[in-house]
């Protein structure tokens, strides 16, 4: 069996933006004397889109659902001024990515962030020319953990499930990783992110 393409998770594994995505969406909280936990940030809402978040903050704790819209794009507009002032490139991820681009895998990234998000920061981290496409939480009708962003990551790049590796760190991104019939690399966080980690994977997948 022979890996063909590489399918990365953004927050977490590229980029270290699981703190932005937090402290935005609380600052926008905030406004309407509402917030969540880092506990629960850790243990529930990592890893979920925001409309996700914000339903769930109106099911458990009553928020006004009227308020999802605003709150959503005050949260975008948030994360969008950390991102221009924190993101930058990180150099064993662009040797990781340069060098598995040389050697003929094909990349992707498949992310619950919106469309704009992946792609200012898959800029801004100077990332962008290695990857053939992004596919976003606008792109699907469902988020992950559900495995339809992956399944049609797999497809658009004309290959069966088990010839990607797919790079993820939290539970609802395995979930649908696995769920797609994908192998899998689970990185703690982006440091684990690197070129002899992810071609160990793939000669552990190879030689299996």
């Amino acid at each position: 069996m022979k890996i063909k393409a590489i399918i990365f998770d953004m927050d977490g594994v590229l980029i270290e933006a699981k703190e932005w995505h937090y402290e935005a969406l609380n600052k926008a909280l905030q406004l309407f004397g509402s917030e969540i936990s880092r506990y629960d940030h850790l243990v529930t809402f990592d890893g979920l889109p925001t409309k996700k978040k914000l339903e769930m903050l109106s099911m458990e704790g009553g928020f006004p659902r009227k308020l999802h819209g605003f709150v959503n794009e005050l949260k975008q507009q948030y994360t969008m001024e950390i991102v221009y002032a924190k993101c930058k490139p990180i150099f064993q991820h662009q040797f990781a990515l340069s060098r598995l681009k040389k050697e003929g895998y094909r990349m992707a990234v498949c992310s619950n962030s919106v469309r704009r998000s992946i792609e200012i920061m898959m800029e801004k981290s100077a990332l962008a020319p290695f990857l053939d496409f992004y596919i976003s939480n606008e792109d699907v009708v469902h988020g992950k953990p559900d495995p339809e962003m992956y399944i049609n990551a797999i497809a658009r790049l004309g290959l069966r499930p088990d010839e990607c590796l797919v790079v993820e760190d939290n539970d609802n991104g395995i979930k649908a990783a696995m769920a797609a019939g994908a192998h899998l690399l689970k990185v703690e966080s982006t440091e684990d992110v690197h070129y002899y980690n992810i071609t160990k994977r793939l000669e552990e997948i190879n030689n299996a």
